[in-house]
Order: C-alpha cells, then structure tokens, then sequence
C-alpha cells in the first residue's frame, strides 16, 4: 500500500491513538504540521479510500482507527528502502552509516548484539 509522507503523519498519530476524530487529529499535529481541519480531513479521505484506515460514525461525527498496522508497514517502507538503495543488501546500508559517522557507540553495540543473536539461531 503506497501512502504520502503527509498520510504517514496523519498514519502516526492514528498509531499511537485512536479512535480519534478530525479535530483529534488536528490537535495531535499542532507544532508538528500546521494543516488545517480540512486538509487533515482530505488526507483521512486519501486514506479511507485507499483501506489503511477505516471510520465509524458516532453521532454527527466519524471515529477514525488504522486499518493498516504499523509494524506491516515500517517492513514494507524498510524492505522498499534497502531493495531501491542498496540492491536489497543491509550490509551495504550499514556500512553507508557507519561512514557518515552515522552510529553512536549504542548502535554498534546493539548491531553487535543483534549478529550473534543471529549466529546463535544459526
């Protein structure tokens, strides 16, 4: 499922509440993204047509949950990523961070932890 940066935004904050309303939504982007109510409502709209997410009517209002799991979707962003950059190998990804100075002490430390958990399951 192919969805925008923006519908990603609104796709966060679906995430981490929901349901939520429009105006929930509006509220949770104050700072982050200055969207107006019916630019928020455009890109639920995106979204409900594209089955990512779905909305009940409660009352004169809809409730808006994901559809969409973010975990399901993180694995198709990363997938998408490694294949189109760096022919579908990590290692060449990570090398590429390593040389931009990109990986703090912690990050080779849980790099490290995360290969000889691979060489145990092994």
């Amino acid at each position: 499922m192919s969805i925008s940066e923006a519908e990603a935004v609104v796709m966060d904050v679906l995430w981490r509440r929901h349901p939520a309303t429009a105006e929930d939504v509006v509220a949770a982007l104050a700072g982050r993204a200055e969207w107006a109510e019916p630019t928020v409502k455009t890109l639920l709209n995106r979204l409900l047509n594209k089955g990512a997410i779905r909305a009940d009517k409660e009352g004169r209002r809809y409730l808006y949950s994901p559809v969409l799991a973010r975990d399901a979707w993180l694995a198709e962003q990363s997938t998408s990523l490694v294949d189109r950059l760096f022919g579908g190998r990590v290692a060449p990804l990570v090398a590429h961070f390593s040389e931009q100075r990109k990986l703090s002490p912690a990050d080779i430390a849980e790099l490290k932890r995360l290969i000889a958990e691979l060489d145990d399951d092994r």
